[in-house]
């Protein structure tokens, strides 16, 4: 599976917050927010935090992707 983080840095955007003060704020690692950098996966909880700050749902920052496999297919 692939993580795609695009909606929360957007969102970030919108709501004039940038990583460190989501950090701060939601009381995240700043380890954590480097793995969503890379799109790679954090605890529910890390993103529950992230939703409660920002005051959005777990869609409105995360989508879920599939690799495709060897042939192309999903």
């Amino acid at each position: 599976m692939i993580f795609d983080y695009n909606k929360l840095w957007k969102l970030m955007i919108d709501k004039k917050i940038n990583k460190t003060e989501l950090c701060k704020e939601a009381k995240v690692s700043t380890n954590a927010m480097a793995k969503m950098g890379r799109n790679e996966s954090v605890p529910l909880e890390t993103l529950a935090k992230i939703c409660d700050i920002l005051k959005c749902d777990l869609n409105d920052i995360v989508e879920i992707k599939r690799k495709e496999d060897e042939n192309g297919n999903n």
